[in-house]
């Protein structure tokens, strides 16, 4: 069977013990993202299955109008708004849906919020320049860190909160606020409140229809001049250069960012990376060692047992 993997930006899935499953398939790897529709479609032209690394090239009508050849999409994780299932389900291109781990972007929100309130990259880059103490920063203890979205990941975070002492206020649905209530936190009791008075807002929703651009340009500038926004979801969920225009205003004062409107970044001039006030990763949530495990793992089971003629996990059965 020919298969191909997208996106895979570090050389690591071949290194992966979990690879091993592909053995006796002809599989293609690609390191690069290809943008330009009718350029991956030649490239992938007698490719009966996709593996995609989560959300990193869109899956649209127009690229499976050229894919003839393709049956399956095995996704890393779950199916988001970058790929058309109603398109999929039209051409006849199941989708199996994998499983991942909460932990390691969990672990990335929280080693944003504590680089970005100490300042740490801007002083590490000072001292390996020669010089010593250029600012000062401020810890994490007694502050509120306002968590938007109370699921798998908003809830580690609570936690990492808790253990650091500092209190935690939650906005998302009324579900969401009344489990966070009821874990021992505090509830914003509207969007406006949430914003203004949390020294750290954190985004932790999926991007759907109705979450894409869910933070307005006027929910930031409520935001305190001292405050972080830290963004380790989907840049989507932000209105579209809102975030830009608030920082260069002065609210929130500080960012901490691994998602991007548009991915991957190479320009070194992106304006993001420009501002002093702004800690950017590339997009690494995700991308941990014990995290693609699992996540290729499920991607390459889902593989076989569809080859095998009993699929698993599919989002859009129906094709079936």
């Amino acid at each position: 069977m020919k298969i191909a993997i997208l996106d895979d930006y570090q050389h690591a899935v071949r290194a992966l013990s979990c690879f091993k499953l592909l053995e006796g398939h002809e599989v293609l790897i690609l390191d690069k993202s290809v943008r330009d529709i009718s350029a991956l479609a030649a490239t992938l032209q007698d490719i009966s299955i996709i593996v995609l690394i989560r959300e990193r090239t869109p899956i649209t009508l127009d690229l499976l109008d050229k894919l003839p050849a393709l049956k399956l999409i095995s996704q890393t994780g779950k199916v988001s708004g970058h790929l058309d299932l109603a398109a999929c389900t039209q051409h006849k291109v199941a989708v199996a849906e994998g499983t991942g781990s909460s932990f390691a972007p969990a672990e990335l929100t929280w080693v944003l919020i504590m680089n970005t309130l100490r300042k740490l990259p801007a002083a590490i880059a000072a001292m390996k320049a020669g010089e010593w103490q250029i600012n000062i920063g401020t810890s994490v203890h007694s502050k509120t860190v306002g968590i938007w979205g109370y699921g798998r990941i908003g809830k580690l975070v609570a936690g990492y909160a808790r253990a650091f002492g500092a209190k935690v206020l939650v906005w998302g649905s009324e579900a969401s606020r009344n489990e966070a209530v009821a874990d021992g936190y505090s509830a914003a009791s509207d969007k406006a409140y949430f914003f203004r008075e949390s020294d750290v807002v954190s985004l932790h929703l999926r991007l759907t229809a109705t979450t894409r651009g869910i933070v307005q340009e006027q929910d930031l500038l409520k935001m305190k001049p001292t405050a972080v926004f830290i963004n380790t979801s989907r840049a989507g969920l932000v209105e579209e250069g809102a975030l830009l225009e608030a920082l260069q205003q002065g609210r929130p004062g500080f960012a901490g960012l691994d998602v991007y409107e548009q991915e991957p970044i190479y320009d070194p001039m992106y304006p993001l990376l420009q501002l002093p006030n702004v800690v950017c990763t590339p997009h690494l949530g995700y991308v941990e060692e014990n995290s693609y495990e699992l996540y290729f793992r499920s991607a390459f089971e889902n593989i076989l047992h569809f080859i095998a003629g009993k699929p698993v996990n599919i989002a859009n059965p129906e094709v079936l």
